[in-house]
């Protein structure tokens, strides 16, 4: 049995869920495989959070909401925020943005993938665009004009038109021969849950240690403000050692490295470890192929932008590909498809590059580059100019945005 579409796209995550929805109304064929089942569960709102979690822009707000996946979200669970603090573990300086700044209500909404994940799966439900639940690819040829899929089930798939959304490890990636750039941050992160004697006040916190960096992100439950998602980047020495901690003696490790900030660290959820690794592709496009979200680039989590990235890509992959429908243009064509390499790469890899940069000069020793980051926090702290605009760029108010993501 053989499947056709005009678009294929390869992984029903956040990013590609997102690309299928904005298609919807195009006039094209569009088909969303995935591994998994592609089915949402009831949600309760007293369970344990879930351990990964993404800290949405208000960019990402307004695509979310354009595809209506974001009425969805607020129903389930999110925690918005309204303030960051940093501050360099080893020294005395310290920045803190503001929504306020930049006259805006909010930073962004943290928010569980998973809960993002079932908004949008509840409107793919709901659409006209073919699912195909259980669908792992193991063979990809090119066919003539077309692209030829086989599934581990022995199912096969026929497009002009590939799209992977399949994350980090992307097997069209690999199937295609894709190169990319990448190097190992010799790094680990521990992400989990954790419940403090204090409330949050609806800030993100981010230390800067000697080992990398520690980000306690607001959640929230029943109302109140003492749950956070952690993300700890560590060596990995440490990181095993924290993993074999019990709750206890990690709480309490927890708390001395994050200076009880919040006060006490009463609860801890299940820990996950994650190697870091970035990585990015070459180019993101070839002749009736895209690459999207983490399949085409994974950075440091240091300010939890990947998933905003992603969804980016996805819209302006879709405004592209409308755009080429509307002209009669042939979409698996390369020159169509570099369009949105164009309008993409550039702001991710100065993102990128931005994250390296940041994460380099704070795992530095040398007393000079120690001083360097005190006295650059510093400056930054007193020009509130400068803080508006990295606030700007946060929130997703400039820069070549989609149709989906304009204020």
């Amino acid at each position: 049995m053989e499947t056709r579409a005009d678009v294929l796209i390869v992984g029903a995550g956040m990013v590609g869920s997102a690309l299928a929805l904005a298609l919807r109304h195009s006039g094209l064929q569009v088909v969303l495989l995935d591994g998994g089942p592609l089915s949402v569960k009831p949600f309760d709102q007293q369970a344990a959070f879930e351990p990964r979690v993404s800290a949405l822009s208000a960019a990402s707000q307004r695509i979310l909401e354009r595809l209506g996946a974001w009425d969805g979200i607020v129903a389930r669970r999110l925690s918005p925020y309204t303030d960051m603090h940093v501050w360099d573990g080893s020294g005395t300086g310290q920045i803190h943005f503001s929504a306020a700044s930049v006259h805006a209500d909010l930073l962004g909404h943290i928010v569980e993938n998973r809960v993002v994940q079932d908004g949008l799966l509840e409107r793919l439900l709901d659409s006209d665009i073919g699912l195909l639940a259980n669908a792992r690819l193991e063979q990809m040829r090119r066919s003539g004009d077309e692209w030829l899929l086989t599934l581990a089930d022995g199912r096969r798939l026929r497009a002009p038109l590939v799209i992977a959304a399949d994350g980090a490890n992307s097997a069209v990636r690999h199937l295609t021969g894709c190169e990319t750039r990448e190097w190992d941050y010799l790094h680990q992160a521990i992400v989990t849950s954790v419940r403090c004697s204090e409330a949050h006040q609806a800030t993100a916190w981010q230390r800067f240690t000697d080992e990398g960096p520690l980000a306690f992100l607001p959640l929230a439950r029943d109302g109140g403000q003492q749950w956070c998602s952690i993300v700890w980047s560590t060596t990995p020495e440490q990181a095993e050692q924290l993993m074999r901690h019990d709750d206890a003696a990690f709480a309490e490790a927890l708390q001395r490295a994050f200076e009880g900030r919040l006060g006490q660290v009463l609860e801890v959820d299940p820990r996950v470890c994650v190697p870091l690794r970035q990585r990015h592709a070459k180019r993101y496009v070839a002749e009736g192929l895209a690459l999207i979200g983490d399949a085409a680039h994974v950075i440091h989590p240091l300010a939890g932008q990947g998933v905003n990235l992603g969804f980016l890509d996805a819209a302006v992959l879709a405004e592209e590909l409308v755009r080429a429908c509307e002209r009669g243009e042939r979409l698996a064509d390369v020159k169509v498809l570099s369009r949105y390499e164009r309008r993409r790469m550039p702001h991710n890899l100065a993102l990128m590059a931005a994250m390296e940069g940041f994460e380099r000069l704070f795992q530095a020793n040398p007393l000079p580059l120690r001083w360097l980051r005190n006295s650059g926090l510093k400056l930054v702290e007193q020009l509130p100019e400068a803080k508006a605009l990295f606030v700007r760029q946060a929130l997703g108010l400039s820069g070549d945005l989609p149709e989906l993501a304009r204020p």
